[in-house]
């Protein structure tokens, strides 16, 4: 028996495949992506930015900065924990699968075959009746095909893939920034709440010894019934508002322990150690271009641009034939022994060239269905900029009315208190009404409940401030934190594509 050695098969198969294949030059058809011109391009400042164009050199996460433990430990439970990053995290993978099939036509795709097969042939002959043969077959093989990819259809199918892949990334990173926020927002929730519930407990406390003070006073004969029963009823008032407070406290706490990934009502009571009020320092906004690699929604949607380009070269390239290359060897014999013996081995080399006549306009159709994705895409991209615009412009308009609103809610709290001191103390003297104490007990309540609800607006807005920035989230990462990615399939100018790579490209 003689065996085949690899030289025979590479002489006999492989090296006929390979020459035809390097014969062949291919291109590339259809546009490459490229980040278009957009609002934030001619923007050279925010409109309602405070400061001069300052850039952010702080890249520490910025909710460290509020100085809250508390709020950095729920950060990471939920960075860990969060269900709705977990489903992004999920997503990444399947785009990430995605990517690595269309890498697969790279490559040639080879697989083998082994096969035994038993027949039984019964006839019978004139002169000895008859007669049952069984013969026993085996066979083995081997074949490559390869589609030379002479338009570029599965470069830019490639390409729509990697675009694609960092879209999903993007849009895990914009899960994970809303979650971030989301958890920071719920702590300022929970802070909030309780301060309202313990100025509460002390409108209670307080009622109950201004109730205290009618009771004595009225079996004195020195007030009404009408006023004993206006202050009961004023005590109850707050018992109710307190117990509905501290209902909004644990409702507060199951949101932020949903967003950690706790059953709601399992947290622990975590010390109230979150500040009043955040820095209310200006926040360097930068250029609103920078806007535009700082977002994960704006790069998920430039990545969608770029996919939906790529598709447009993909659509063309179907227009034009396709070359597929395919090879196979294998040997056959009754003999299991003799499988492997080279004058048994049969193989050949095929090169096909399929090619369009007649689709009755299909082909052309996903064309122009492709530029009009392409175009949605654009459009879309567009949108997504000035929204993310006008998200950082509310952001600024907020935060300094709000600083505002801050001032004059402190000043009307402090009117408010001593006016109330004033008609208790002069109703304990007999000089006020009771409904004057009632009338100044309200406007004081309105004040601290305005003045809470102005603080619990300050964090949020700060916290949206930093979100429609888009920066300050992460540390910065270094060179080597860089993911290894094609050129191919990022658009044209973005700083990770290869500048060396040139290629032919017939225009569409």
């Amino acid at each position: 028996m003689r065996c085949p050695d690899g030289g025979f098969l590479m002489r006999k198969l492989v090296v006929p495949l390979l020459t035809i294949t390097l014969a062949v030059t291919g291109c590339t058809l259809g546009p490459d992506a490229e980040r278009p011109q957009t609002a934030a391009d001619t923007a050279a400042t925010f409109v309602n930015a405070q400061d001069a164009v300052t850039p952010a050199t702080d890249l520490t996460p910025w909710w460290t900065r509020f100085g809250d433990a508390t709020t950095t430990e729920m950060v990471e439970l939920a960075l860990e924990h969060n269900t709705d990053l977990q489903v992004a995290a999920a997503r990444l993978l399947e785009a990430e699968a995605a990517w690595g099939q269309s890498r697969s036509t790279l490559w040639p795709k080879v697989d083998y075959n082994l096969s035994a097969s038993r027949t039984k042939n019964s006839f019978v002959l004139p002169e000895m009746g008859r007669r049952t043969i069984y013969s026993t077959t085996y066979s083995d093989g081997i074949s490559v095909s390869y589609q030379v990819d002479l338009f570029g259809k599965l470069k830019r199918t490639r390409q729509a893939a990697w675009a694609n892949l960092l879209a999903e990334e993007a849009a895990r990173q914009t899960v994970e920034h809303s979650v971030i926020a989301g958890v920071v927002r719920a702590r300022v929730q929970v802070a909030t709440a309780e301060r309202a519930l313990e100025i509460a407990q002390d409108i209670r406390t307080s009622w109950e010894r201004t109730l205290a003070t009618v009771e004595r006073r009225y079996r004195s004969g020195l007030v009404g019934a009408v006023d004993l029963h206006l202050a009961r009823e004023n005590l109850a008032a707050t018992r109710a508002a307190e117990t509905q407070i501290a209902a909004s406290v644990k409702k507060a706490r199951h949101g932020l322990d949903v967003l950690v990934g706790r059953r709601p009502g399992t947290g622990p009571l975590f010390p109230d150690t979150l500040p009043e009020l955040p820095d209310l320092s200006p926040v360097p906004t930068g250029l609103p271009a920078a806007l535009l690699d700082r977002r994960p929604d704006l790069l998920r949607s430039e990545m969608q641009l770029s996919a939906a380009t790529y598709g447009i070269g993909a659509a063309l390239a179907d227009l034009y034939p396709n070359l597929t290359l395919t090879g196979s060897a294998g040997s056959s014999s009754d003999s299991l022994g003799d499988l492997l013996d080279i004058d048994s081995v049969v193989y050949n080399a095929v090169a096909g060239l399929v090619g369009p006549i007649f689709s009755g306009g299909a082909r052309r159709a996903e064309v122009e269905a492709a530029r009009a994705r392409a175009d949605a895409a654009g459009a879309a991209y567009a949108g997504v900029v000035l929204n993310a615009l006008r998200e950082v412009e509310d952001a600024l308009v907020a935060d300094d009315a709000n600083r505002q609103r801050l001032e004059h809610n402190q000043q009307r709290l402090a009117e408010a208190n001593s006016a109330d001191t004033l008609a208790r103390e002069r109703y304990s003297r007999g000089v006020e009404p009771f409904l004057k104490v009632l009338e100044t007990e309200r406007r004081m309540r309105s004040a601290e409940e305005a003045l809470i609800t102005t603080r619990a607006d300050t964090w949020n807005t700060r916290i949206d401030l930093f979100l429609a920035l888009g920066g300050d989230w992460t540390l910065p990462k270094t060179e080597n934190d860089k993911p290894d990615a094609p050129s191919e399939g990022l658009p044209a100018g973005h700083p990770s594509a290869d500048p060396k790579s040139t290629e032919t490209k017939v225009s569409s």
